[in-house]
């Protein structure tokens, strides 16, 4: 059996609706071939049946056998090591790739083959108008302004000084990955419970290079007050993002040194201030 071009890694916990539409939105990726893997951390398994109900070999189920209560990574991780596809696309199960995603990426990709990582805009979409809605739309649009102005200083350093002394600037959903460049940086760090997506973005881009595409990757839904882009965040959404920031710029200064670690603090708190 031929390898797949991208296998995406879906982690879900008790959100049929939105499970089946995520998936749907991958099988209908044209001129590409995927492989599509659902890590259902639900204790009762509960994904297994919205899983079969597409009928389809390319959609596979994995239980975790012991559910995390809610860390993103640990599931992850179970699910890339089982990837065959060159590309690994690390979907929540509440978002929608845009059609041509793949395809765009794959050309992307072959264009720059140096690169490990690349990511698209994200367009924020919700059942109805919300403070919240407006607040994501403000942010990803400014996360996309300040992606397409780091790319004009190269591949890595600006990417990284912007997501480790500024705001995030993609989410999982919204990148695609080498599978070679998982296996090389390992994954996600559990240890990181919040940020944790932000790290494994950083280590990929300093080890590989990252290309932003100016096109929409994904369709982000907003429910609730997001952990990491809350308009009014409490003062415990604060300390957990200021928790997880630190362990990400610990992990960072031990990986490449205190030396290159303030050198990036220091451009990116002046030259890309700037810009």
């Amino acid at each position: 059996m031929s390898s797949p071009d991208f296998s995406v890694i879906i982690p879900t916990f008790r959100r049929p609706r939105e499970l089946a539409e995520a998936i749907a939105s991958c099988l209908q990726q044209c001129d590409v071939s995927v492989e599509i893997l659902v890590v259902d951390d639900s204790p009762e398994g509960s994904a297994e049946a919205i899983v079969r109900s597409f009928r389809d070999s390319r959609v596979g189920y994995t239980k975790n056998p012991m559910p995390s209560g809610g860390v993103p990574s640990v599931v992850r991780n179970i699910g890339w090591p089982l990837a065959r596809g060159e590309f690994i696309h690390f979907l929540d199960d509440d978002d929608i790739v845009v059609e041509g995603h793949y395809a765009a990426a794959r050309a992307a990709f072959a264009t720059n083959p140096a690169i490990g990582l690349v990511f698209g805009r994200i367009e924020p979409f919700a059942q109805r108008p919300s403070n919240q809605l407006r607040h994501e739309q403000q942010y990803f649009g400014e996360a996309a302004r300040k992606a397409a102005l780091s790319g004009r200083f190269g591949s890595r350093l600006a990417f990284v000084g912007r997501m480790l002394f500024d705001n995030a600037l993609l989410v999982c959903s919204s990148s695609i990955i080498r599978r070679k460049c998982v296996e090389t940086i390992g994954g996600f760090d559990p240890s990181i419970r919040l940020m944790e997506d932000a790290d494994f973005h950083v280590r990929a881009m300093r080890a590989f290079g990252v290309k932003f595409l100016e096109r929409t990757a994904i369709r982000y839904r907003v429910g609730g007050a997001s952990l990491m882009h809350s308009p009014n965040p409490t003062t415990e959404q604060r300390r957990n993002e200021l928790l997880g920031r630190r362990q990400m710029q610990a992990s960072y200064r031990r990986l490449y040194g205190p030396m290159e670690f303030y050198a990036l603090a220091i451009f990116a708190r002046t030259i890309l201030e700037f810009f």
